[in-house]
C-alpha cells in the first residue's frame, strides 16, 4: 500500500503541470520511437534480404570470371573472360558433392514483338539453370539437352518480360526477334544489325528483384547457352558457372575443391592471385547484412543520444521539482516520512515520466514504420522483443536520471526545509 500511495502522490504532481510533464517525456518519445523505427528497417531489410538470396536457389554457389589484377588494380568479378565451357566440364567430372552445374553468358539486347519492344537480360545457361535456381513454369515446358545440342532458337521468357512484350496475353508459340547489336560478358559483342528469331515455349513464374542491387529477375529471356554463345554473341567464354551443391554443410569443401581445380586448369602459379571469385549464398547475405547492420547501429546510436538527452531532460525537471517542493518535502518529514519515502516518491515521479514516454514512443516506432511501408515501400518488422527491450530501456533511463534529484530530495533537513520560501 505503501508503494501505491507514494504512485498516487507522485502522479497527482505530475498532472499539477501537465505541459511540464509532456514537454519532458518528448525526449523519451522520440528516442525510444527512433529506436523503434530503425530496428524494424534493420529486420525489414535483413528479412527482404534472406527471402531474396532464397530466391536464388537451394545451396548455391556462383563462380564468376575475373578479379584478377593488373598492376594492383583489380578488374573485379564478371569482367574477364577467363572461365569456359572446359571449366563447367571439369566440375561435372572432377569435383564432389556437386548436383548441378550451368554455365551462363548475359548480355542486354532489344527485344521485339509485334509493334512493341523491350531491352532486356539475355541469359543463355543450360537445362539445369532452372533446377538450380528453383525457377518454376507459368505455362508451357523448358528447353531441352537437345535444344542445346544443335543451339535450337527456343526461350523461355520471364513474366516482366511477357507482360512488355505481350500485355497480358500468353507468350507461348509467339516470335520474337533479339538484336543481334550491344555488348555481352566475357566475350565478344556479337556486333553487327539484324535480330534473330526466337520461339517462345515457357513463361517463368516470377521471383522478384536481385539482393542489393535491384535488378529484376523477370525481366529476362533465358535461351540454351549454345545459341546464346554461337548465334548471339559470338563467344567462347562464360561470365560465369551456376553450381548447386548436394548439402550445404559440403558447400566449404567444394568452394576449396573448386579453388585448386581451377588454379590448376588455368595455370596460376603459387602466390598468384585467382582469375575467378566464387560466392556463396551464406558470403552475399552475410556481405549485404553488415552493410545493413552497419547503417542500423549508426541510427541507433542516433536513436540512444536522444534517450540520453531525454534522461537529461527529467533529471533537469525534477531538479527544478525538488526546489519547487522544498517546503512540501519538510512538511512531509515532520508528520513522519523517511528519507527512503522521499527518495521513493521523486523515483516514481521520474519512472512514470520516462515510462509514460516509453509508451508513447513505441507507438510513434511502430506508426512511423507502418508508414514508411505503406508510402515508401520500404519493408520494416516490428519487433515485440524490441518493444519490451525499448520500454525497460526508457525505465531506466527514468530510474537512472531520477535518482540524483530524488536522493537530493530525500537528504534535505526538515528544519531548513520547512524555512524554504
Amino acid at each position: 500500500m505503501r508503494f501505491l500511495a507514494a504512485f498516487r502522490i507522485a502522479f497527482r504532481a505530475l498532472l499539477r503541470n501537465k505541459m511540464r510533464a509532456i514537454l519532458t517525456m518528448l525526449g523519451v518519445i522520440f528516442g525510444v520511437g527512433a529506436v523503434i523505427t530503425t530496428v524494424s528497417l534493420g529486420d525489414g531489410a535483413r528479412v527482404m534480404v534472406q527471402q531474396q538470396i532464397a530466391t536464388m536457389g537451394e545451396n548455391v554457389m556462383l563462380i564468376f570470371a575475373g578479379d584478377f589484377r593488373r598492376g594492383g588494380v583489380s578488374s573485379g568479378s564478371g569482367s574477364s573472360s577467363t572461365l569456359t565451357l572446359d571449366d563447367m566440364r571439369a566440375i561435372k567430372r572432377d569435383i564432389q558433392g556437386v548436383r548441378n552445374v550451368s554455365p551462363e553468358v548475359r548480355t542486354s539486347r532489344q527485344v521485339i514483338a509485334g509493334n512493341l519492344n523491350t531491352s532486356t537480360s539475355i541469359i543463355g545457361a543450360s537445362t539445369e539453370y532452372f533446377s538450380i535456381r528453383s525457377w518454376t513454369l507459368k505455362d508451357g515446358s523448358f528447353f531441352t539437352e537437345q535444344d542445346i545440342s544443335i543451339a535450337n532458337k527456343v526461350a523461355v521468357i520471364g513474366s516482366v518480360a511477357a507482360k512488355n512484350l505481350f500485355e497480358g496475353g500468353s507468350p507461348i508459340g509467339q516470335i520474337v526477334r533479339v538484336s543481334m547489336g550491344g555488348g555481352g560478358y566475357g566475350g565478344g559483342g556479337g556486333g553487327g544489325g539484324g535480330s534473330i528469331p526466337f520461339t517462345i515455349i515457357g513463361e517463368l513464374n516470377s521471383k522478384g528483384s536481385s539482393p542489393g542491387s535491384g535488378i529484376d529477375y523477370d525481366d529476362c529471356v533465358i535461351i540454351p547457352y549454345t545459341t546464346a554463345m554461337k548465334r548471339l554473341m559470338n563467344t567462347t567464354s562464360l561470365r560465369g558457372i551456376n553450381v548447386q551443391t548436394e548439402t550445404m554443410e559440403v558447400m566449404p569443401a567444394v568452394a576449396t575443391q573448386l579453388t585448386n581445380l581451377f588454379r590448376q586448369t588455368h595455370r596460376i602459379a603459387p602466390g598468384r592471385p585467382d582469375d575467378f571469385t566464387i560466392r556463396s549464398q551464406e558470403e552475399m547475405a552475410s556481405a549485404m547484412s553488415a552493410a545493413q547492420e552497419t547503417m542500423q547501429y549508426l541510427l541507433l546510436a542516433v536513436a540512444i543520444v536522444s534517450l540520453a538527452v531525454g534522461g537529461i531532460g527529467i533529471m533537469n525537471i525534477m531538479l527544478v521539482s525538488v526546489t519547487e517542493r522544498t517546503r512540501e518535502i519538510g512538511i512531509r518529514m515532520a508528520l513522519g516520512a523517511r528519507p527512503r519515502d522521499v527518495l521513493a516518491q521523486f523515483l516514481i515521479e521520474a519512472v512514470t515520466l520516462s515510462c509514460t514516454g516509453g509508451l508513447l514512443g513505441i507507438g510513434l516506432g511502430v506508426i512511423a514504420a507502418r508508414m514508411l511501408t505503406e508510402f515508401k515501400n520500404w519493408p520494416t518488422l516490428t519487433s515485440p522483443e524490441w518493444m519490451l527491450i525499448a520500454f525497460a530501456f526508457s525505465a531506466l533511463v527514468g530510474l537512472v536520471f531520477g535518482l540524483y534529484p530524488a536522493r537530493k530530495a530525500s537528504r534535505l533537513d526538515p528544519i531548513e526545509a520547512l524555512r524554504y520560501e
